[in-house]
């Protein structure tokens, strides 16, 4: 049972209700996870704006989503690894990909790479070196990139945390963690 109210999105008021008719018309369904957001709309603003501008960056959705089954399971949060397994799969990327990125794997060395630094930024909370980030250039990425790269595990890390905390029941379907720590 979630640690907070999950707002409905028909009787929801204020700045969240246009919010959340939006995540609503764009999943046919408001998700667990928006609707404890709700409880604040600077935050729920805050996210929904970081998907939306994510979503048009360069990485791309399939980077994106594996850039985010890879947090979720460094972070053990059961419901973002749902999501975005699932988001991933909508967005091409295949069932063995998806498992791949979870253990920051992926047989294409520039995924690999990316893969690489975000679990360094999740595993040593941000203190990357030269050398990592040269590593990414070497793969071809340029600096919007690597911006974007920490701009993807920096909002997957508040998703994680708001439902790891906040006990929010998973409405995906659920996907084993790995078992990363």
């Amino acid at each position: 049972m979630s640690r907070v109210e999950l707002i409905e999105a028909a009787s929801a008021s204020g700045a969240a209700k246009p919010l959340l008719d939006d995540i609503t018309a764009t999943f046919g369904a408001t998700p667990a996870m928006f609707r404890a957001v709700a409880n604040s709309p600077a935050a729920l603003s805050m996210m929904w704006a970081g998907f939306g501008a994510l979503g048009g960056g360069r990485l791309g959705a399939r980077l994106g989503e594996q850039i985010a089954v890879l947090v979720a399971d460094r972070n053990r949060c059961e419901y973002c690894l749902a999501a975005h397994t699932a988001l991933g799969r909508k967005a091409g990327v295949s069932a063995s990909e998806m498992r791949q990125a979870q253990e920051g794997e992926s047989e294409d060395p520039r995924v690999s790479a990316a893969l690489s630094f975000a679990a360094k930024l999740v595993d040593e909370r941000a203190q990357v070196s030269d050398d990592d980030t040269e590593a990414l250039r070497k793969a071809g990425f340029d600096d919007e990139e690597i911006v974007e790269i920490v701009a993807h595990v920096a909002l997957n890390l508040f998703t994680n945390y708001v439902n790891v905390a906040l006990d929010v029941p998973v409405d995906f379907p659920r996907v084993a963690l790995r078992g990363a720590s």
